[in-house]
């Protein structure tokens, strides 16, 4: 049976993971009848915010796996333990989380630093040609972990033009598309979407999210 890791980063749009992405991902996943494990990095968040407000909750920490939990209905490990080679692909979802406790890119920008789990996982999945699978604004972690490597991944985050820059900058080519749309980089093995870079709504995010986890899987069964 495939076998595919979700990686989360939290749990809200603007501190964690983008629920809808992560649940709209694990749907698809299960409709496949794949076996899926989530994972999150076991450490605290950049920040906790207010998601009423949309700003800092001050004095507040909050756990990254604790946080993941909530989406995975517990059942999910430390990202510590997720070892590449035993999957056939991992999947990133979106959220703010994504570009600020998987890697630094909210805060730092370009030279921005990644986790060293998440680092390892995307070495090792692009080494070993396990599928990778990144939504919304993920494709930044991606890009950022295999900047060294020198294999200039195409990845899309839609049309935002500074979000496009800072890929190139890491070496990663942003291919444009629509929010039903997907970007196929054959050569690397990876998939991405855009998601809710572009929006409008969970219907529209729901169609290039499927897209995603179907070629996610075709191109695992492919090599299978």
């Amino acid at each position: 049976m495939t076998r595919v890791a979700v990686i989360l980063s939290g749990c809200g749009v603007f501190d964690g993971s983008e629920i809808h992405e992560a649940v709209l991902t694990l749907l698809y996943l299960d409709r496949a009848g794949v076996e899926t494990h989530c994972y999150a990095p076991d450490k605290n968040q950049m920040h906790v915010v207010n998601h009423l407000t949309q700003t800092p909750a001050e004095g507040e920490t909050r756990n990254v796996l604790v946080e993941s939990a909530r989406i995975a209905r517990g059942e999910i490990k430390a990202l510590a333990k997720l070892r590449a080679d035993e999957y056939d692909a991992v999947i990133f979802p979106g959220g703010f989380g994504a570009a600020k406790n998987l890697c630094g890119y909210a805060a730092e920008g370009d030279a921005c630093s990644v986790d060293l789990d998440v680092n390892r996982v995307v070495l090792d999945a692009h080494a070993k040609g396990v599928v990778i699978g990144a939504i919304c604004i993920s494709p930044v972690t991606i890009a950022r972990a295999l900047q060294d490597k020198g294999a200039n991944p195409v990845l899309t985050i839609g049309s935002d033009a500074a979000t496009a820059g800072s890929l190139r900058a890491m070496g990663a080519v942003n291919e444009p598309h629509s929010v039903s749309e997907i970007a196929v980089d054959a050569a690397n093995r990876i998939v991405s979407t855009p998601a809710y870079m572009l929006g409008p709504s969970i219907a529209h995010v729901a169609s290039g999210i499927e897209k995603l986890v179907n070629e996610v899987l075709k191109m695992a069964k492919a090599k299978a």
